[in-house]
Formats: structure tokens, C-alpha cells, sequence
């Protein structure tokens, strides 16, 4: 039998999420996964503790690089119980803008080669953001969490 590795399960809440990008193969794939996961954890809990997929996961953070040369934003959604589906997008570089300003400019779809060169140390920063660690080593910038994230 394959080993269950749900992306997120929170065993106090009861719930299962899914994450994939926001595209609708990855929906579907998601969908997918979130129903045999739930199908098979459910099958080996007490009737009174199953789980369920998760809802109302959704919002957004900002990641700056290099002091303003360049702003990122990861947001995510869940569009039904138990998938969340994230994509990255960024704003081009507005010199002397603040962050907030920048923010409200359009949002285009993120390069990917772009991804691929700073997609690790923007991870790192976010999880020091969250969790109060160190910046990553060659982070030059600010991660803007939501108002609700501590």
C-alpha cells in the first residue's frame, strides 16, 4: 500500500488540506488526493473522529527582494473542502514606492526562471517570518504577513 502524505492534517481540528498550484490539473489532481486520503484515514478512525477536508484557508503575503528590486505575492485559496491552491505572482519595480503602493500595482505572472532562482531562499524567509527564525543568509528584503497570521 502507498504511504498517506497529506500535505496538511491538523488531527485537533479534524481536517485535511491538499495544496497544489492554482491551475485546474492541479485542482483536479488535488480533489483527487484529498478524497482517497480522507477515504483511507477515515476508514481507520473511530466513527466519531473522522476528518474532513478543510475550508476557509485562504489569503496572502508579500515578499520583497533586494530592498525594493523586486515584490512578490504568494496567495492561496481553498475553492472546496480539502484543496488549497496557491500561485505566486509579483509587481514590477516602481522606484521610490512603498511597499502598500507597489502592492495595488497589477500583478503579473511570476518567471519562472525567477522561481526557480529565488524560490528556495523566498521559502526560508517565509518560514523565519512565521516562526520568528533567521533571515535566510543572502535575503536582502521583507516577507509582509497578514494582520491574523501570529
Amino acid at each position: 500500500m502507498r504511504l498517506l502524505r497529506p500535505d496538511i492534517t491538523d488531527t485537533s481540528a479534524r481536517v485535511l488540506f491538499e495544496v497544489k498550484p492554482d491551475n485546474e490539473k492541479s485542482h483536479a489532481e488535488a480533489r483527487e488526493q484529498a478524497r482517497r486520503y480522507l477515504a483511507a484515514l477515515n476508514e481507520a478512525v473511530d466513527p466519531d473522529k473522522k476528518l474532513v477536508g478543510g475550508t476557509g484557508f485562504e489569503g496572502s503575503l508579500f515578499l520583497e527582494f533586494e530592498n525594493g528590486g523586486a515584490l512578490w505575492q504568494l496567495s492561496w485559496r481553498t475553492p472546496e473542502p480539502g484543496v488549497t491552491l496557491y500561485r505566486w505572482s509579483y509587481r514590477r519595480k516602481k522606484p521610490h514606492a512603498s511597499w502598500k503602493e507597489r502592492a495595488a500595482q497589477k500583478e503579473e505572472a511570476l518567471p519562472r526562471e525567477e522561481v526557480e532562482h529565488r524560490g528556495e531562499l523566498a521559502e526560508q524567509a517565509i518560514r523565519a517570518a512565521y516562526e520568528g527564525g533567521k533571515r535566510p543568509k543572502g535575503f536582502q528584503g521583507q516577507v509582509y504577513l497578514p494582520g491574523d497570521c501570529h
